[in-house]
């Protein structure tokens, strides 16, 4: 690490609200580079949302309903004392201890890297100071050349449904669920709600999920969204399509939705998954002229510079891609530009989407929709995840890889996934992807030795099976 060095004018020489992946992204890039940097964090622990609400938990959730299911479905297992009476609480507690392992770790990259850890609420003074709010202590201010905006969002809470009410709930407080339930709605098909959809439908719950699109994860390639339509269909998950709802009625024994079309649902509990708002509003922006749209998202050019020279913002707060994967990146390039000056680093363009429902989803590059569009002659690759070996092997049948390239260059122009490891499966394809002066091309798979039996194996059957479709 170089020495650490600032400008005598101010107290750091970057100071980043919040420590979800864009934050830490920057935080990690900056103090490498020398640079004296603060964060402040308004929770008790550093990671975020990403860590404490949102994709830890959620993915290791998923992670022990997907054990279970095989361990359910696994003839080893079959025996008339079998116990299977897996509830959701259960499951919070593997997810709280993977919580705990990520926070020592995330802890340790600050402290190795002499970050100054500041708890409390960030709110502007002016464009270089930062005024820390802390329970039970004078408020504190600090100073810094740059302040990046890495404060990610929240779950969208109407006004008109109650979330004090002990069977309603977000995608953030249903981690506190402490029942038994035995009927959900989840209201909001988009990721989150799919994939708890997936989580609770595991553990053999009743499941309504209501979308107020036609289609489930319209984002995606068509096959893919209708296979994990189709799957949810045939495990018994309820959908409704194109609904909005009305009012959200909470009563002793559970919920009813009432639906704008004139239907009503009951059941144990709701979560409301339906949008998120950044997490801007209680920053004072207007002691900087700075203003966010109506979802409290922020504008920034392609540094991930605000209109204000001297903040950045990153992540959610920012909207598209909402990932976090692209945040981590994103911090580390607006890292870059502070360090640089205007850097010619940039997210890449076809940035991998994992969607972690059961099975998982995944793609990269463009879809067969977009690539018709276009018109761009392309042409199909296809395998079937139950004519691999190792999926034989492992009882992980359901799925398939589906590989789309140029008809005349044989470039790679998108992958798609479904089916166990899918967000895993989908970089090898990307590695290939990403190659210039040729190296993207389908043959690579052909020429290629996998090792036998694995998922991978998967590129080579995909890529015969297109290529012998040219003609």
């Amino acid at each position: 690490m170089g020495k650490a060095t600032q400008s005598k004018a101010y107290d750091f020489d970057a100071i980043i609200i919040g420590t979800g992946p864009g934050g830490e992204g920057a935080a990690m890039n900056l103090a490498k580079s020398g640079k004296t940097v603060a964060v402040i964090e308004r929770h008790q622990q550093v990671g975020g949302g990403c860590t404490h609400w949102g994709t830890i938990p959620s993915k290791a959730l998923r992670h022990s309903v997907s054990r279970y299911i095989e361990y359910k479905e696994n003839p080893l297992f079959q025996m008339d004392d079998q116990s299977s009476n897996l509830t959701f609480p259960h499951i919070l507690k593997h997810a709280a201890g993977v919580i705990r392992k990520q926070v020592q770790l995330r802890s340790s990259f600050y402290e190795r890297n002499r970050v100054k850890v500041f708890q409390g609420n960030a709110s502007f003074v002016d464009a270089h100071q930062i005024r820390i709010e802390q329970n039970g202590s004078p408020d504190q201010i600090i100073s810094a050349e740059h302040i990046i905006l890495a404060t990610g969002s929240r779950p969208y809470r109407p006004q008109n449904v109650d979330f004090t009410h002990s069977r309603i709930f977000d995608s953030d407080t249903i981690l506190s669920l402490k029942d038994d339930v035995r009927h959900i709605i989840i209201f909001g098909a988009g990721v989150i709600g799919c994939e708890y959809a997936s989580i609770f439908r595991g553990l053999g719950v009743r499941v309504d999920l209501v979308n107020t699109r036609d289609r489930l994860l319209s984002f995606m390639d068509t096959e893919i969204s209708d296979a994990l339509s189709y799957h949810f269909w045939n495990s018994g998950v309820t959908i409704r399509h194109g609904e909005e709802f009305d009012r959200i009625e909470g009563c002793a024994d559970g919920v009813i939705l009432h639906l704008q079309s004139g239907k009503k649902m009951k059941a144990d509990c709701i979560l409301f998954a339906n949008g998120r708002t950044g997490n801007t509003d209680k920053l004072n922006l207007n002691a900087i002229g700075l203003k966010a749209d109506s979802r409290g998202q922020l504008k920034v050019n392609d540094n991930y510079q605000t209109e204000i020279p001297s903040v950045y913002a990153v992540g959610d707060v920012i909207g598209y891609p909402s990932l976090a994967s692209a945040a981590y990146d994103q911090g580390r390039i607006a890292a870059n530009s502070i360090i640089h000056g205007n850097c010619s680093t940039y997210l890449i363009d076809d940035i991998p989407v994992g969607i972690y429902t059961i099975p998982e989803m995944s793609s990269v590059g463009k879809n067969e929709q977009e690539l018709t569009a276009a018109r761009v002659p392309y042409e199909v690759g296809r395998a079937q995840f139950k004519h691999l070996a190792r999926a034989q092997i492992a009882n992980t049948s359901v799925g398939s890889l589906k590989l789309l390239f140029h008809r005349d260059t044989k470039e790679i122009l998108g992958i798609h996934c479904f089916g166990e490891r899918a967000a895993e499966i989908v970089h090898i394809g990307q590695a290939i992807m990403m190659q210039k002066n040729g190296g993207n091309t389908i043959e690579y798979f052909v020429h290629t030795t996998f090792n036998y039996p694995t998922m991978a194996e998967a590129y080579r059957v995909a890529a015969l099976n297109g290529l012998n479709r040219l003609f």
